[in-house]
């Protein structure tokens, strides 16, 4: 049953990409844990290196298991194709060296996960790309940034780890007004909650690690977006450039994970929801960023475009840093730890932490503040995750 145009959104969730094994019956997608494959003659093999004919030739370019999460998340991204990878940071290079060549010209949030923030602001230059960081929320800025050789604007919404809401619809109107193309790192979201595609966006890139797998043990990536430019991806950005191929065992980690995407994010969603509403009221927390609270200066851009407000919420303690790692050192029952997506709640310190390869210039520009504490809401019974919260805000 394949036909997810004509299903429901968690039916495709489950459905879309699988068929029963034709050779064993087996209803779980297997594991082709192989390097190559074999073909019928010489003309089988040289018709599927000139592109010429459907099949696989090596696992590098493309694998059975792989090839089923593919389906699926286009699907689910209401994408013409995907690609899966070997993680998120693979995703975002392979795209970005596909779309661009030296002399080009990149538009990105200056807010941004640390190290793509360091492939944009290091590596790039070195093959001589330009990027100019800008306030991605504000279109003005956006369009002030913009050149007649810039290739790509790059967002991610909401942004990691301020929770600031870009409009995706009015910034890919602006990029395709000056022929550019509008990127959308939807990890933080997931396409169950948001759907970039469907509001102008040219291409999305997930870290799978995080709600895609949603369990905390693959480091994956993925890419979605129209057939011609994944073709590209793969036989260019990963075959060619960067190499990052996703193991046949992490590939079903992640499609196992993903069949449960549509209850874990419902959960997730109403987890933080509860929580962000316990630290708002909190006498010891300054602040709190989450697109849910209807004190959120773009909550109602948040509802307009996505399905839910997610599971990630920032927030600041009264006594700034030194306040907030006694908070970290303090949690029982959340883990100290980098990612985001688990099963498991995860608070940690973007400054010194995930976002530690930004200069602290930029950073606080950005609205990193050096106190700032990014708090991934998990699946437990969201009282015992306020309870250790509230234990630990005592300790300050």
């Amino acid at each position: 049953m394949n036909n997810h145009q004509k299903m429901g959104y968690n039916t495709t969730i489950i459905h879309a990409g699988q068929a029963p094994d034709p050779v064993t019956g087996a209803l779980a997608t297997p594991i082709y844990q192989t390097s190559t494959f074999v073909f019928d003659n010489a003309e089988q093999g040289a018709a599927r290196f000139a592109l010429e004919e459907e099949g696989y030739i090596y696992t590098r370019l493309g694998n059975p298991t792989q090839h089923a999460l593919e389906i699926k998340m286009a699907a689910l991204e209401k994408a013409e194709a995907a690609l899966a990878v070997a993680s998120g940071m693979t995703a975002i290079a392979a795209s970005l060296w596909t779309l661009c060549q030296s002399g080009d010209h990149i538009v990105a949030g200056n807010a941004l996960y640390g190290c793509t923030h360091a492939l944009l602001s290091h590596s790039m230059p070195k093959f001589g790309i330009d990027v100019t960081f800008v306030d991605a929320a504000d279109l003005d800025s956006i369009r002030e940034a913009m050149r007649p050789n810039t290739k790509v604007v790059y967002i991610e919404t909401p942004v990691n780890p301020t929770l600031a809401v870009i409009d995706i619809a009015a910034t890919a109107k602006l990029a395709h007004e000056h022929q550019a193309q509008l990127v959308v790192d939807n990890t933080f979201m997931s396409p169950y909650c948001q759907r970039p595609l469907e509001l102008g966006a040219d291409i999305v890139v997930h870290s799978a690690t995080k709600y895609i797998n949603g369990h905390g043990d693959v480091i994956a990536g993925i890419v979605v977006g129209k057939k011609d430019f994944i073709d590209q991806v793969r036989f260019v950005g990963v075959k060619d450039i960067t190499g990052g191929c996703i193991s046949p065992f992490n590939a079903w980690l992640t499609l196992r994970g993903l069949k449960t995407l549509g209850v874990r994010m419902e959960r997730h969603c109403q987890n933080a929801f509860e929580v962000a509403q316990y630290l708002h009221k909190h006498p010891k927390v300054e602040a709190v960023y989450y697109p849910g609270l209807p004190n959120h200066p773009q909550r109602a851009l948040a509802e307009s475009q996505m399905n839910g407000f997610g599971a990630m919420i920032s927030f600041e303690v009264v006594g700034g840093i030194e306040a907030g790692r006694r908070v970290m050192n303090s949690v029982q029952l959340c883990s100290l730890a980098v990612s985001l997506g688990d099963t498991e709640t995860l608070i940690q310190h973007p400054a010194s932490m995930t976002h530690s390869p930004i200069a602290r210039e930029e950073r606080l520009r950005a609205g990193i503040t050096d106190g700032l504490i990014r708090l991934s809401v998990g699946l437990e019974d969201p009282e015992d995750i306020i309870n250790d919260l509230a234990q630990a805000l005592s300790k300050m």
